[in-house]
Formats: C-alpha cells, sequence, structure tokens
C-alpha cells in the first residue's frame, strides 16, 4: 500500500478516535449536568411542600403565644425570602433555606414554652407533616450534593476538564449547612 495513504488512513483514525472520545466527555457531561439539575428540581419540590406547611404552623402557634411577635414574624420573613429565592441562582437558594431553617428551630424552641400548643391535635399534625418534610429534604440535599460531587470530578478531571472548559461547563455549588449552630436538630420534647 502506499505510505501516503497509510499515514492519511492513521492520521484520519486518529482524528476519528479524538471526535469519538471529545463527543463521548461532552455526552458524559451533559448528562452529569442534567443529574444535578433533577437533583436540585426534587429538593425545590420538598422546599414547596415546606413553604406551604409554615403558614399553618405559625397560625397555629400565633393561637396560643401571640406574644411571640418577633420569632413569628422572622419565620414568616424568612419564608417569604426563601419563597423570593425560588426559580434564583441555587447559591441564593441555598442561603434563604438556611435562613428559613434557622427561624424554623427558633420557632420550635419557642413551642417548647406552650404545654397547651403541643397538645394540639392540629399542631402535633402539622409538625409531624414538618418534620416529615425536613426528612425529605434532608435526602433529596444528600443526593443532590453526591450528583453535584461526581458532576464536579468530572469538571476537574483530566481530559474531561478540557472539554468542560470548551464548552463552558462550570463547577456546581453544594448545599451545605455552613453556619455551626444551624448544624445542631433542635430538640422538641413534649
Amino acid at each position: 500500500m502506499n505510505p501516503i495513504i497509510v499515514t492519511l488512513l492513521i492520521v484520519g483514525g486518529v482524528l476519528l478516535l479524538f471526535i469519538f472520545i471529545l463527543i463521548m466527555l461532552f455526552n458524559r457531561l451533559v448528562r452529569e449536568r442534567n443529574q444535578v439539575k433533577n437533583a436540585w428540581s426534587q429538593i425545590e419540590v420538598q422546599l414547596k411542600r415546606r413553604h406551604d406547611l409554615i403558614p399553618n404552623l405559625v397560625e397555629t402557634v400565633k393561637g396560643y403565644a401571640g406574644h411571640e411577635k418577633e420569632t413569628l414574624e422572622n419565620v414568616t420573613r424568612a419564608r417569604a425570602q426563601a419563597v423570593q429565592a425560588e426559580g434564583g441562582p441555587i447559591g441564593d437558594q441555598i442561603a434563604a433555606e438556611q435562613q428559613l431553617s434557622g427561624a424554623l428551630g427558633r420557632l420550635m424552641l419557642v413551642v417548647e414554652q406552650y404545654p397547651d400548643l403541643k397538645a394540639n391535635q392540629n399542631f402535633l399534625s402539622l409538625q409531624e407533616e414538618l418534620t416529615s418534610t425536613e426528612n425529605k429534604v434532608g435526602f433529596a440535599r444528600q443526593h443532590f450534593n453526591d450528583s453535584v460531587m461526581t458532576y464536579n470530578t468530572t469538571t476537574q478531571s483530566f481530559p474531561s476538564n478540557v472539554v468542560s472548559g470548551m464548552f463552558g461547563f462550570k463547577q456546581e455549588q453544594f448545599f451545605e449547612i455552613e453556619d455551626k449552630t444551624e448544624r445542631e436538630v433542635p430538640k422538641v420534647k413534649f
């Protein structure tokens, strides 16, 4: 066979291999980015449920602990900020949810001072639903962070980091609790 043809076949084969690898890496990055988006949407579903429960919880507590106005206003304000952050940058949503978690924790501490409230069936039902929702948010957050870790590892690893740089794949932010006091689970005893 002619050496020029052999050289062209080798160069063509290497070029096809390079294009194949490029396509495979690109598709992997797209798949992992979409997994991160899906994981975030699962968090949003649970956060929406949480946001819907909070006004009922606040109204129930208000009936028993009306003079705890500042705590109730803080929860309401934090909820409004969390709802307003929906659809915005993930970092803003995470910050708003962290504020809401802190406000809810303080509300549950206030509830401790009201035995009649703690015995109220409506409150107990709301609290149980909120606890269930918080657990679901925790599981969804764990799945989201796992997806982000996988995606970020791919965007940083060679050779996929070259492809991610070429096509603008950016690292995602983890959903972490930054304030150490918020990491502590509020203790609610009845």
